[in-house]
């Protein structure tokens, strides 16, 4: 028999909830936002278009598949058909139902409501709830439900992140019902929560955070959402059963043990915990998550909000690898940190958190789309004088793609807040409010960030009285608000709303001024490098045209990533001379533009199909003269062993594990002092392409002594001819071979040593 307290629980949670929404902090639905002129309107009519341009049968193949029933097409390439296979189409839920709500049309709700009618078809033949795109995914989940399971941060039974998978379509499930009220997709979320809740049910708490060591997107949070539907407690305690411990328990802490990790693996896990901690008034989980994103707003991101290299988050006093990687901060982690932070300005009531969101919003959303042909940008590097590829609907199925398309359609989501009668303004984008419920509407009308000032006119039912908080951000100088022409006499500070009480009435007109100024930002490493920022728009200059190699990707494994060729380090600009003349040497020559020597400085979202330089190197002159030529013979060495390289992977490293087909059993990886690795007690397995046979040997290195008979090295499943074995580094003769398979066995029980890099080498 339940006790008092349990049986209570739901009903005070339930009053506790319904009270604090009404005095909380409180966002407007899509439905009553819409963008009317701009660069984020623009955006998002890009992004319909190629929402438009997927193929709903072709998304849903897997799910057919696996439950059974013939496809109407066949499914998609790349990602959708090496082990992801469905992952996009949860996102393609989500995308629809929010660009439904921002936009009206009728198109895309026709679209959501047919692919939630076949996936209602594909749980019915399954007939336990389940339903999932996973390849064998009813013998994969058969094996976690018996406890077998044997995970690392990717692989779980050698299934490339299975709930990861399924949590995008957990999440678009909800976000159908949540913004369009289908009632099917209620009802199939719920029953796919009770299966997957079945499933866990036999696990130990350690056999769950086993599996939690793989990445699950935020299985907590969606679990949360469950218990909000349904108010179900089973599904509470599974969203802190799905919290992952090793993440939290650090957090808890204030103990930093990011580096190394993964990034976009842990930020939905911290989304999770704060939404299961306001569930529970966990205040000790809502800090934990709070600690969370300063760490990384703060320590571990660039100017323009993205973080990570390769990845992974690196460590908060070198950013040196950023600086030298094509593979940049990835879009997924700047569409998951703004999730987290739009949770926290809600929970918390707090302005503050709407600097780093509007930052991240201009800069790198903004920009990680094409703004006429269409294209999610995955990676975005720093690195000077390299560029960012471009996805194609047809051939491009990655991760950013699926948050993508999700991005570009909720640009409303957060112009506006309100309490229970007061209205907040949040961003200067240029749009029409219609809160319906009390009869007001609102028109801002603004050419920000290009002029410094916004001008909103009201229209109400009849004439009323509340607050109109006018938020002045971190960045505004000199801020004054007109009210009906009138200057208003206010006191405030950077980052605080600016309340305006008064009865307002139909044509009442406020406007907005203020200035902007330039500034150098350095990175958060106090190293030499340092951004332009002009008020929150970090601005860059194009450096070349050339040698975009890849730029609209391909189905290929590695079509995200910008591989044409590096230019060195030592041949980007560099600002010499007094630090006080770095920036007074800009030369202002139109609206955003900025002379800088023989550069032109402009946003950075507006910058595509060429090469960028956002981040220069600041030398006084001594400095320069000393530094010049070191620098030039560091990048003469990477860059030469770059050039001989036709291909690689990093040991431990997600991606380029996943993009070179890895398998294994009993292996961990991770990483010391910023080298990757990955060891076994059984085998690793892993795919090379040796384009045009032009390579004459891998290169297997090692961070640990050598036991050559500790270890079998197969290349194509028989014995690899090993021309070199001394140190910490393995050579194999592969003259001939197109594909290579390379399979690491250990023996005798034995622990193999920590491998960190493998390379296809010309000569």
């Amino acid at each position: 028999m339940k006790s008092l307290k349990a049986k209570l629980l739901p009903i005070i949670l339930f009053i506790v909830l319904g009270v604090r929404a009404s005095a909380q902090m409180q966002t407007f639905g899509l439905q009553e936002v819409r963008l009317t002129a701009g660069n984020f309107k623009n955006a998002g009519e890009v992004d319909r278009k190629y929402i438009l341009a997927l193929n709903p049968d072709r998304l849903l193949a897997p799910y057919l598949i696996d439950a059974g029933l013939p496809v109407r097409s066949n499914r998609y390439g790349n990602w959708e058909s090496i082990g992801l296979d469905g992952h996009i189409g949860g996102h393609y839920l989500s995308a629809l139902s929010m660009m439904y709500a921002s936009t009206g049309d009728a198109e895309l709700k026709r679209r959501l409501d047919y692919m939630v009618g076949e996936l209602a078809r594909c749980q019915e033949k399954n007939g336990n709830g389940y339903v999932g795109g996973i390849p064998q995914g009813k013998v994969f989940w058969e094996r976690i439900r018996k406890g077998d399971i044997d995970g690392s941060s990717f692989g779980l039974n050698n299934t490339w992140v299975p709930l990861y998978n399924i949590h995008k379509l957990f999440a678009g499930l909800h976000d159908a019902w949540q913004y369009t009220g289908n009632q099917q997709a209620r009802t199939v979320l719920i029953g796919l929560g009770n299966w997957f809740n079945d499933l866990i049910e036999p696990l130990s708490q350690d056999q769950i955070q086993q599996v939690l060591r793989t990445e699950h997107g935020g299985m907590n949070e969606v679990f949360a959402d469950l218990y909000v539907l349904t108010r179900d407690k089973k599904f509470l305690d599974a969203a802190q059963k799905l919290s992952h411990k090793a993440i939290l328990e650090p957090l808890l802490l204030k103990q930093d043990r990011l580096t190394g990790l993964h990034a976009n693996t842990q930020i939905p896990k911290v989304i999770g915990f704060e939404k299961t901690a306001l569930l529970t008034g966990n205040k000790a989980w809502s800090e934990a998550a709070r600690y969370f994103w300063y760490n990384v707003s703060h320590t571990r991101s660039v100017a323009f909000g993205g973080n990570s290299v390769r990845e992974h988050f690196n460590p908060v006093n070198d950013f040196g690898q950023m600086i030298k990687s094509n593979q940049g901060p990835e879009t997924c982690n700047s569409y998951n940190m703004l999730r987290l932070t739009r949770a926290l300005f809600l929970d918390n009531n707090d302005v503050s958190y709407l600097d780093y969101y509007e930052r991240t919003l201009y800069n790198h959303i903004l920009s990680s789309q094409h703004p006429e042909k269409g294209g999610f940008v995955y990676f975005t590097p720093i690195r000077p004088n390299h560029y960012r590829v471009y996805s194609q609907p047809e051939t491009s199925m990655w991760c950013c793609v699926g948050s993508g398309i999700e991005n570009h359609a909720k640009y409303g989501e957060l112009i506006y807040s309100h309490s229970s009668e007061d209205i907040f303004v949040n961003l200067f984008i240029p749009s029409v409010l219609n809160w319906k419920d009390k009869g007001v509407q609102l028109t801002q009308k603004t050419d920000f960030p290009y002029k410094n000032e916004t001008e909103i006119v009201l229209s109400l039912k009849k004439a009323k009285t509340f607050t109109f908080n006018i938020r002045r951000p971190e960045w505004a100088e000199s801020f004054e608000i007109f009210v009906n022409g009138k200057i208003q006499a206010i006191e405030s500070k950077p980052s605080s709303y600016i309340p305006l009480h008064r009865k307002w009435k139909t044509g009442d007109t406020i406007s907005i001024r203020f200035k902007t100024t330039t500034r150098l930002e350095y990175l958060p490493d106090k190293s030499n490098w340092a951004a332009f920022v002009h008020g929150p728009i970090v601005l860059a200059a194009k450096t070349s045209v050339k040698n975009l190699d890849g730029l609209f990707a391909d189905d290929s494994r590695m079509g995200h990533e910008a591989g044409g060729r590096l230019y060195p380090l030592n041949e980007a600009h560099a600002l010499v001379g007094k630090p006080s003349s770095y920036v007074s040497r800009l030369d202002p020559s139109g609206p955003l533009q900025f002379r800088l020597d023989s550069l032109t400085l402009q946003p950075f979202f507006e910058i595509h199909e060429a090469r960028y330089q956002m981040y220069f190197q600041t030398y006084s002159p001594e400095e320069y003269q000393a530094r010049k030529a070191a620098l030039k013979q560091e990048e003469a060495a990477a860059l030469a062993l770059e050039s001989r390289t036709l291909d690689k992977v990093n040991c431990g490293e997600q991606q380029p594990e996943v993009d070179h087909l890895y398998r294994g059993e009993k292996s961990v990886s991770g990483s010391d002092e910023g080298l990757f690795w990955r060891m076994t007690r059984s085998y690793i397995a892993y795919q090379f392409r040796n384009k045009n046979q032009e390579g004459k040997w891998m290169e297997i290195s090692v961070l640990d002594n050598l036991k050559p008979d500790a270890i079998k090295v197969e290349i194509n499943g028989g014995p690899a001819d090993i021309i070199l074995s001394a140190d910490k580094m393995i050579r194999i003769k592969i003259e001939g071979m197109e594909v290579i398979d390379l399979k690491i066995t250990a023996l005798n029980g034995s622990v193999s040593p920590r491998f960190h890099q493998i390379r296809i080498l010309k000569n």
